[in-house]
């Protein structure tokens, strides 16, 4: 079979990013073919639709509850398990990967949709496209619309499989406020030699870009009585930070886990500012402290914490929650510290608890009535051995977040890469208040810690009756406490969006429900049972409304008569 179309659209407004993804295939032979559409998409996106059409019809994809569509499946196909059309591809991308046999002479168009709201991290948003189609392909083409009405900053494309000639397939327009990129490479241009039918595209393309920021209490837009509120403060004066690594060296980190670790830390090292505080809590089964309290972060330290590293070796048992009892014992009874600074632990562990207290509830509320609130805890899980569950519970119910680190060659960068996102914290308690009785279905509003580079994203409903909303946020930066208000025209936003031809119009409601759907499977998370389900409850009715694949929701596929009938495509999540 041959690809002779594969088209990527993807329209970028205000960081919503709505991505289709559309190939043709045709059977050029005089018997039946296998087609196949395989796809890798960001983790962070939902998938909200799929379709097959075969010599004019149209198979969808129906999204339904998690539980009821596996029951469907079950009695439609009485025998053997599918393995499911999503599964996880690396640390960010996951694949969907579907099938269909074709009759000879006959045509398939498969469409895939999906949307997500683009992250800030280290100062610019990305938008990450996975190009494999594995064959050279007659009309290949990835086209990119940004819309920001704040303006655009900077704009750079990045692609791992660049070459000369295929840099004369891309097209940057940009203006103020919008930017279209256009790949569009030829048959010739996508060969790897005249002589061999056989592609260079494999790989990750990739647009990097930034908004511009004026007013200080952040940006407000509007559309179909929704509003998003976005808040990035920078040119701000830094907390100093009092941080704890707390270093899992039980015998599975032996060899090139704590080599990266050793790295990563030397770099994070050079990257302490001097009013900060910092120590090292190393474990096994046993507990060692490399210094009895905080040492601040002078050259003389930093070189002697930086010979302490290099003797990291790794052997024994994981002992986990006396350690981390250990480091906030240490932040506790820790004198002369700067009187507004942050505090924060950040365990690394490639491992189960299996020295010491081993029961993962136990731990996990252990840890959370000694940290009690007053300190941020940051959970990295190495590799794939831990319950990244547990380390996620932990993190998040302790004013921190989790993240995996991929056993790679470039894990020491993404340790570093994690360590960079928290370095500068410029704001805490941050509060973002709306008009009491104005907003409906007001997401998450009021954060712990913001860092410079990333962005605080509140999202609403407006009543009616509201002409001007009001906002205002409150926050201690590191100099004094902080009230920034800022008013905004409703009509007047809502004109913004108004002329723009290619934007779906209730993007912002869209934005709203992604947002909210993460929230509550975040919240989920650290919550007690009871509360969990009712969370739940209210993410599975918007994931349904709005139609996105979540973890709670599962879409069905049905193939045409004669063929494994029917497939489920899942969410996969990082826990597992």
């Amino acid at each position: 079979t041959e690809i002779y179309s594969l088209h990527v659209d993807c329209k970028v407004t205000s960081r919503f990013a709505h991505t289709v993804i559309t190939s043709k295939i045709v059977n050029r032979a005089n018997e039946s073919r296998e087609a196949t559409f395989e796809v890798e998409l960001p983790k962070t996106a939902f998938i909200t639709n799929f379709s097959m059409s075969i010599d004019g019809k149209v198979y969808p994809g129906i999204i339904k509850e998690k539980a009821s569509a596996q029951k469907e499946y079950d009695t439609a196909v009485s025998h053997g398990q599918s393995a499911g059309l999503v599964k996880m591809t690396g640390r960010k991308l996951e694949q969907f990967h579907v099938s269909v046999s074709m009759a000879a002479a006959s045509k398939v168009t498969f469409e895939l949709m999906y949307e997500e709201l683009l992250k800030r991290q280290l100062g610019k948003f990305e938008l990450l496209i996975k190009v494999r189609p594995k064959q050279l392909v007659k009309h290949f083409q990835i086209d990119v619309h940004i819309f920001e009405p704040q303006g655009i900053r900077f704009l750079e494309t990045d692609s791992t499989f660049m070459t000369n000639e295929l840099t004369e397939a891309l097209r940057k327009v940009q203006n103020e406020t919008k930017a279209h990129i256009l790949f569009k490479p030829t048959v010739d241009q996508q060969k790897i030699n005249p002589e061999l039918d056989e592609t260079l595209l494999n790989g990750d393309f990739i647009v990097h870009y930034d908004v511009k920021r004026g007013a200080t209490a952040g940006d407000i837009q509007i559309v179909n009585g929704y509003f998003v509120h976005y808040f990035a403060p920078h040119e701000m004066p830094v907390f100093p930070k009092n941080v704890i690594f707390v270093i899992d060296r039980s015998g599975s980190m032996a060899g090139r886990k704590i080599e990266q670790t050793r790295d990563a830390l030397l770099k994070i090292l050079q990257d302490l500012r001097p009013e900060d505080h910092f120590s090292f809590i190393t474990f096994n089964s046993k507990i060692a402290e490399w210094k009895k309290s905080l040492l601040q972060a002078t050259a003389k330290n930093v070189a002697s914490a930086a010979e302490f590293v290099q003797t990291l070796s790794a052997s024994g048992g994981t002992d986990i929650s006396r350690a981390l009892l250990t480091a906030v014992s240490v932040l506790d009874k820790a004198e002369r510290l700067p009187e507004r600074s942050v505090s924060m632990i950040i365990l690394l562990t490639d491992g189960q608890p299996t020295s010491g207290e081993s029961n993962v509830e136990v731990i996990q509320e252990n840890i959370q009535k000694a940290v009690n609130g007053k300190y941020a805890l940051f959970c990295l899980g190495f590799g794939f051995d831990v319950s990244y569950k547990f380390l996620e519970k932990m993190a998040l119910s302790n004013g921190g977040i989790a993240r995996r680190i991929y056993e790679n060659a470039e894990a020491a960068l993404q340790l570093q890469g994690f360590y960079q996102e928290v370095a500068t914290p410029i704001l805490m308690k941050i509060e973002m208040q709306y008009p009491e009785n104005a907003i409906e279905g007001l997401t998450k509003n009021n954060f712990k810690l913001f860092f410079e580079g990333s962005e605080i994203i509140v999202s609403g409903k407006i009543g009616n009756e509201l002409d001007l909303l009001p906002v205002e946020i409150k926050a201690q930066a590191h100099v004094s406490d902080l009230t920034l208000k800022e008013e905004a025209n409703v009509k007047e936003k809502e004109q913004v969006f108004q002329n723009q031809s290619y934007i779906f119009g209730n993007f912002i409601e869209r934005l709203w429900a992604y947002l909210t759907i993460q929230q509550l499977l975040e919240k989920s998370i650290s919550v007690q049972e009871e509360d969990q389900k009712t969370l739940e409850a209210r993410a599975l009715e918007l994931s349904l409304r709005y139609s996105f694949v979540t973890p709670l929701t599962s879409m069905v596929v049905t193939k045409p008569a004669g063929q494994q009938r029917m497939e489920l495509a899942n969410k996969p999540t990082e826990a597992g």
